[in-house]
């Protein structure tokens, strides 16, 4: 009934002037800009606009409303104040005066702010966005009540914009987590956050499209899309239902124009079944794995499709089954063509590394596949590449791999390799070139798209072992000794 209750409290405020609900009012659009009157009705007092109001109730029943669900919910949604560090010189970016004249640098501080949601009042847990603290050398926390508390930072995963944090305070709210698998296009959902700054504040729409997953430049995606609207100073904010549980986290709104042309009704947030396994693996080793198939594959197009004798130029063809990966041990041969995974229709190599991307080692992945023009049904388990360079080569020993970021793959550059995400001083990997942040193109073995790949064309530990290394803009090769 409550839900029935709120849900009649939205369509109510769609018959008397739309859905958006929220707790600022518009403004105009330049100080000389006048809102439309409406004339006054026969009988009213003069010098009085007549405005639109809500009767008190309906039916002799009082009129629904969010209130009673928001008063539960606000309280557990925070501000989110990142400080960082940086040294700004008056020669600007110019690296020959900055390197002579280096004691003209000043430290200057530079602040941003986004929204956060507390999820276990227990434990202190607070969601957010990756983004909002991204580089932060301090991170501070403003609850509703107005105190402001020192948050510590436990853990973070770029790839889907999801970062945990803790706060050392009693007497909190939280918002439980709903299963976001059962959104529905049409639902009805409520959005609070703190945008432009603003504190607390709520704006409602439906549910647009669940299963987002080309927005560009952004990670692993399995967005809810809505149009409530979400602005800058939103992200990390909630997204609830009707009954007040958490269905995502806000994370982003897309305008071609840009943010200062104003909200057009695409906003996207994290299910929150995909932000709760993340926060859980953050929660208990500040990191995220990830699990792989061990395929290479390749987008079916036309020509594909007709050499295959397909019906449709749809879905992501084995070119290569890496041994000992969960591919292989599951029977996936060359040229078998993947279609779903885990009851998600697959129509290219990028939407099934997206779908591998968002399930952790050892997950269980039912594959729809065509084999020789017929269906079948194959059930694999993803399983973990190593990341230390010396189950590589031992002329790799010190470095860290890692995937390329997805948000690098979907760039307009479409780089495939892998990242050395840390070197170790002193070590073999470091006296043969490498540093961190460093991207492997390719080896003496060949091109690959990721680790699976990687550590293939090393199989046979190619003697000598070149790599084509690209360190910022700068490509090049490096022989390793």
């Amino acid at each position: 009934m409550r839900a029935f209750s709120t849900l009649l409290a939205l369509v109510a405020a769609a018959a008397f002037g739309g859905l958006a609900a929220t707790a600022i009012r518009d403004l105009p659009h330049s100080a000389h800009a006048q809102a439309p009157v409406a004339p006054a009705p026969i009988g009213a007092p003069a010098g009085v606009a007549a405005t639109a109001a809500l009767p008190a109730s309906v039916s002799g029943q009082p009129l629904p409303s969010l209130a009673p669900m928001l008063e539960r919910v606000t309280p557990a949604v925070v501000s989110v104040h990142n400080t960082r560090r940086v040294r700004v010189s008056p020669f600007g970016a110019d690296p020959f005066f900055r390197r002579m004249f280096p004691e003209l640098s000043q430290e200057r501080l530079e602040r941003s702010l986004g929204s956060g949601v507390i999820v276990d009042a227990q434990r202190g847990w607070v969601l957010t966005n990756h983004h909002v603290i991204e580089g932060a050398d301090e991170v501070s926390v403003t609850l509703a009540d107005g105190r402001t508390l020192e948050a510590e930072f436990v853990g973070s995963d770029p790839e889907t914009d999801i970062a945990l944090m803790r706060i050392p305070a009693e007497n909190l709210s939280a918002i439980p987590l709903a299963d976001s698998d059962t959104l529905r296009v049409g639902d009805f959902v409520v959005a609070v956050g703190n945008p432009f700054g603003f504190n607390q504040t709520v704006t409602s729409g439906i549910v647009s499209a669940v299963g987002r997953s080309n927005v560009p430049g952004v990670g692993f995606q399995n967005f809810i899309q809505t149009d409530a609207s979400i602005n800058p100073g939103n992200s990390g904010g909630a997204l609830v239902n009707l009954d007040g549980e958490l269905v995502g986290i806000n994370t982003a709104s897309f305008n071609v124009q840009g943010s200062m042309a104003g909200n057009i009704g695409l906003g996207f947030a994290i299910p929150s079944n995909l932000a709760g396994s993340v926060m859980r693996q953050l929660a208990d080793t500040g990191s995220v794995r990830r699990g792989t198939l061990g395929v290479d594959t390749q987008t079916v197009d036309a020509r594909i499709a007709q050499g295959l004798g397909l019906s449709e130029p749809r879905g992501a063809v084995v070119t290569r089954v890496h041994e000992g990966g969960g591919g292989a041990r599951a029977g996936l041969r060359t040229g078998d063509v993947i279609v779903s995974a885990n009851g998600q229709r697959v129509d290219n190599a990028e939407a099934l590394r997206n779908i591998q991307g968002l399930q952790p080692v050892d997950a269980p992945m039912t594959l729809g596949i065509v084999r020789d023009g017929r269906a079948l049904e194959i059930s694999a388990r993803l399983t973990e590449i190593p990341r230390d360079g010396s189950a590589y080569d031992p002329r790799l020993t010190g470095a860290t791999l890692a995937d390329l970021p997805e948000a690098l793959r979907r760039s307009s550059d479409r780089i495939s390799g892998v990242l050395v995400e840390r070197v170790e001083p002193g070590s073999r990997a470091e006296r043969n070139g490498l540093r961190a942040n460093d991207l492997i193109l390719a080896s003496t073995g060949g091109q690959f798209h990721d680790l699976s790949g990687f550590r293939a064309s090393l199989a046979d530990q190619p003697d000598p072992l070149i790599l084509l290394v690209q360190r910022g803009r700068n490509r090049f090769q490096l022989r390793l000794q």
